[in-house]
C-alpha cells in the first residue's frame, strides 16, 4: 500500500510541475535601455562583472578543494 502511494504522489508531482510549466506565461521583457531615450547607453548600465566573477572563482575553487580533501581523508580512514 505505501509502494502505490508514493508512486501515485510521485506520479502527482510529475503532472503538477508539467502542468504548470506549460501554462504559467511570463510577461513581455522590458524594451532594451536606451530605447527612445536620448543618447546609448549600453544593457546593464555599465555595470562590470570582473568583481563578482572572480569571488565566484575564488569560492567554487575553495568549495572544490574541501570535497576533494574530506573524499581523501574518508578513504584513507
Amino acid at each position: 500500500m505505501k509502494n502505490i502511494l508514493k508512486i501515485l504522489s510521485i506520479g502527482l508531482i510529475i503532472t503538477v510541475a508539467t502542468l504548470l510549466t506549460t501554462t504559467v506565461k511570463a510577461d513581455a521583457p522590458p524594451p532594451p535601455p536606451g530605447h527612445g531615450e536620448t543618447g546609448n547607453t549600453p544593457g546593464g548600465g555599465g555595470a562590470t562583472i570582473g568583481g563578482g566573477l572572480i569571488i565566484m572563482l575564488a569560492l567554487g575553487i575553495g568549495y572544490g578543494t574541501r570535497k576533494i580533501y574530506d573524499a581523501r581523508r574518508i578513504v584513507l580512514d
